[in-house]
């Protein structure tokens, strides 16, 4: 024991001494110091807990992962309500307009319609200078045409009726990007052997045919059904994908409670569990920041890929964002949960800066609840039930605040924030009006009228 501890216990003593004098009851301290002792167990205690808390921090960025793959991509309205917002993205209403367009370009010869009609004015007979005038006007005609269609096309594409199509279609194929997934081949989303991903612009170019045939342009009746997968990634990873999707939604359930379970047990099993607890956050906080990296590296390397196949940059990097957005909303919460435990298991924790921490509180809480007593304002029996109970109320606390952790979805870091909040406000009011028995002088009485309870 060294001499700060001694110090310590023999004033504890003298208050002790004091207390039994003035015929006050005496409570054990709330936090009594720390006692050195030799630890039982053996250093593979340590190692052992070092592995399991190694071992959930590993996992950790896996099961966010999987967490992410069974909630979006096998939930039909998450997964709409995740994709349907690209239809109102200039970036992708750009790219779909141009695709659309040279879709119709490649079965309708714009130039050569326009010829034939005017060939056809020419050969009913008109005069010399007629007929030179009319070909002079083939090519501004043209062009007029296809001005034309480019801009019912793109309004088309802007419009509220698109975003209706898309979401739509999107709900439908939600099926189709599963089968994908299980390389179904008749899956309308493929996926080619080189990695090649390609999405299907029938239903577009359809839907771009119909707006022209309603205002009037009726050669669009000359636009064919059109058979046409434009590409929209390639990597030879997308193979890999494929059998990591199989994997992430098997594991989507379990996986998380795994790597939760690891980082507990490991925890508990350790020699020192104050120690134990900030070593599991902070490697849980670590893994959480290789991910947020990872995510930010394969958003570089999606843009590579896509930019082989002719996707422009702008519109796969809003396709990244997208798909990692509710991983990175999570892998962010968890980081910004491990942190939390960290302060609170450092605070809790047998440390000498904490506890002078908690005792300047605990003071704080006496000289509060001083001033009421000493004008008759008191919690009374409830009070003195609180405090004999402390233990149990502070652990329900912890784990109420936990469970809506765990369970309460999204999870996001104003929801871990909001949660310690209202658990530390929770532990203040149960500081506040606990009534510890010392409290109470032998003579005092309460008048019923005055008393809170």
């Amino acid at each position: 024991m060294t001499s700060t501890e001694l110090e310590r216990r023999i004033a504890e003593l003298e208050a002790e001494n004091e207390a039994l004098r003035s015929g006050a009851v005496v409570e054990p301290p709330d936090d009594p110091a720390p006692v050195a002792y030799r630890a039982k167990r053996s250093w593979a205690w340590t190692l052992l807990a070092t592995v399991l808390i190694t071992l959930g921090a590993l996992l950790a960025p896996v099961a966010v992962i999987a967490t992410w793959v069974k909630a979006d991509l096998t939930d039909t309205d998450r997964f709409v309500a995740s994709f349907a917002p690209l239809a109102d993205d200039p970036a992708v209403q750009a790219y779909v307009a141009d695709q659309t367009v040279a879709v119709i370009n490649e079965n309708i010869d714009v130039a050569q319609l326009t010829s034939d009609v005017f060939d056809g004015v020419i050969a009913l007979g008109v005069p010399p200078r007629a007929a030179t005038a009319l070909e002079t006007l083939k090519g501004p005609a043209a062009s007029g045409l296809q001005s034309l269609i480019e801009s019912q096309v793109e309004a088309f594409v802007a419009s509220d009726a698109f975003a209706d199509v898309w979401a739509t279609a999107l709900r439908v194929s939600h099926t189709q990007l599963v089968a994908t997934m299980q390389n179904d081949p008749d899956a309308a989303i493929s996926v080619g052997a080189n990695g090649e991903v390609g999405v299907q612009l029938g239903p577009i170019v359809e839907a771009a045919k119909k707006a022209l045939l309603d205002r009037g342009i009726e050669f669009a009746n000359r636009i064919p059904t059109v058979d046409r997968t434009i590409v929209v990634a390639q990597s030879d990873a997308i193979p890999a994908a494929q059998v990591g999707y199989g994997v992430a939604v098997g594991a989507g359930i379990w996986l998380p409670w795994v790597a939760i379970g690891l980082l507990v047990l490991g925890v508990l099993v350790a020699r020192r569990r104050a120690v134990a607890l900030i070593a599991a956050a902070v490697a849980l906080a670590l893994s959480m920041a290789v991910l947020a990296v990872l995510l930010a590296v394969g958003q570089a390397v999606f843009a590579t890929a896509a930019g082989s196949s002719g996707v422009p940059v702008n519109v796969s990097d809003v396709l990244f964002q997208t798909v990692v957005d509710g991983m990175r909303g999570t892998a962010v919460a968890v980081l910004t949960l491990a942190i939390v435990v960290a302060v609170v298991g450092w605070f809790a924790g047998p440390f000498e800066t904490p506890r002078r921490l908690r005792g300047v509180a605990r003071s704080a809480a006496a000289e509060v609840r001083g001033f009421a007593e000493e004008r008759r304002v008191t919690t009374g029996r409830v009070g003195e039930w609180i405090y004999r109970q402390r233990v149990l109320v502070r652990s329900a606390i912890a784990v109420i605040a936990s469970l809506v952790v765990l369970f309460v979805r999204p999870l996001s870091p104003s929801l871990v924030l909001w949660t310690l909040f209202v658990a530390l406000l929770a532990i203040a009011v149960v500081e506040l009006v606990q009534r510890p028995p010392a409290a109470v002088e032998p003579d005092a009485v309460v008048e019923p009228d005055t008393a809170i309870v």
